[in-house]
C-alpha cells in the first residue's frame, strides 16, 4: 500500500498529538468519509478520527466500488496496517458495524492483537441473518428505503444529479450487506460496545444484544429512542461513551 493510496482510503480530520488514542470510523451503506467529520470534530484533540473512504464514492467515484464485505474487510485491513503501531478502535454505522466487525477480525488473526474496542452501530450481530432484497429493486425503490431510513442527506435525494452519481455506490453497498453471511470462527477477545436505536427496523434490540456473542471481552449495550440514525439525535452521548471507553487506550 503506498502512501497516495494511504491517502486515498484515510481521512485525518483533525490530526491529533503522538500517542493519542486511534478510532478508525466505517461508514454506512451509501456512505462517505465525511459523515465522520463532525465526530472527529468532537472528538479532536483527545481522541485521533481516521475515516474510512470507500471506492467509488465522492472523490472516488471513478473507481470500482468493492463488491462484498470480507473483500472489503481485507482492503480495509491493508490500509490500516501502517496505522497498527498503537491500538485501534474500530467504530462502524450500519454495514460499517458488520465490515467493523470483520475488520478486528483480520487484526486479531493476521496480528495476534486485538482491536482496542469495537463499537457497532445500528446493525444487528453477524450470526443474524435476515433474507434481504432492497438491492434488487428498481431506483425508485432503493430511493424509498433510503428515505425510511433517514440515511443520506435531503440535499442529495433532491437533486437528480447527484443521485445520479450515488446511486450505483448506494445499490453495491446494499448488495454487499444484505448478502452478507457469517463464517463462523472464533469470537473476538476485545470489548465490544453496541448502540442501537429501539425503532430500528435494521436491527431489534434482542438482534443488537446478540454481538455480545462474538467476543469473549467485555459487553456492553446502549439502547437510544429513535430508529435507524438515532445517531444523529444521540451523537453527543455516544461519543461519551466512546471517550471513556478509549482514555485507557493511548500508546504506551
Amino acid at each position: 500500500m503506498t502512501d497516495s493510496d494511504n491517502g486515498l482510503w484515510v481521512r485525518r480530520f483533525h490530526p491529533a498529538p503522538a500517542g493519542s488514542p486511534r478510532l478508525v470510523c466505517l461508514p454506512h451503506a451509501g456512505g462517505s468519509a465525511s459523515f465522520y467529520f463532525p465526530v472527529s470534530r468532537a472528538l479532536s484533540p483527545a481522541v485521533e478520527v481516521l475515516a474510512i473512504q470507500y471506492p467509488g464514492r465522492q472523490d472516488r467515484r471513478h473507481e470500482p466500488c468493492v463488491g462484498t464485505i470480507p473483500e472489503l474487510a481485507r482492503q480495509v485491513f491493508g490500509v490500516l496496517e501502517p496505522w497498527l503501531d498503537q491500538p485501534l478502535a474500530i467504530f462502524g454505522h450500519s454495514m460499517g458495524a458488520t465490515l467493523g466487525f470483520e475488520v478486528a477480525r483480520l487484526m486479531e488473526a493476521e496480528t495476534g492483537r486485538p482491536a482496542a474496542h469495537l463499537f457497532p452501530s445500528g446493525r444487528r450481530a453477524p450470526s443474524c441473518h435476515r433474507h434481504e432484497t432492497v438491492h434488487l429493486l428498481d431506483d425508485e425503490g432503493l430511493l424509498a428505503d433510503m428515505r425510511k431510513l433517514s440515511g443520506t442527506n435531503a440535499a442529495v435525494l433532491g437533486d437528480p444529479e447527484l443521485l445520479r452519481a450515488a446511486l450505483p455506490a448506494i445499490r453495491n453497498d446494499y448488495r454487499a450487506a444484505e448478502t452478507y453471511e457469517y463464517a463462523p470462527g472464533p469470537a473476538l477477545s476485545c470489548p465490544v460496545t453496541v448502540f442501537t436505536g429501539d425503532d430500528d427496523p435494521k436491527a431489534t434490540v434482542d438482534e443488537a444484544k446478540a454481538w455480545e456473542q462474538h467476543t469473549t471481552g467485555a459487553f456492553d449495550l446502549h439502547v437510544f429512542p429513535g430508529g435507524h440514525f438515532f445517531v444523529a439525535q444521540h451523537q453527543a452521548a455516544i461519543l461519551r461513551t466512546i471517550s471513556a471507553a478509549l482514555a485507557g487506550t493511548a500508546a504506551r
